[in-house]
């Protein structure tokens, strides 16, 4: 099993070559800033705090 970080990093690795560029965008439950650029770090395209609040989520989804 593995979490959305391990998921992420295995998504984006050489071993799935075609999965690299599918946007991966993480909601989360902690929004401290380190949260989000560990998101960022392991390759995920962006990152979402709960409670979702519908207009950063359309706004983030349209980018991708």
């Amino acid at each position: 099993e593995m979490d959305g970080y391990q998921a992420t990093e295995y998504i984006r690795s050489e071993e799935v070559e075609e999965t690299r560029t599918i946007p991966i965008i993480a909601l989360s439950a902690s929004a401290l800033p380190e949260d989000r650029a560990r998101c960022l770090q392991v390759g995920m395209n962006d990152h979402i705090a709960k409670p979702i609040n519908l207009n950063v989520l359309q706004k983030v989804l349209a980018a991708y």
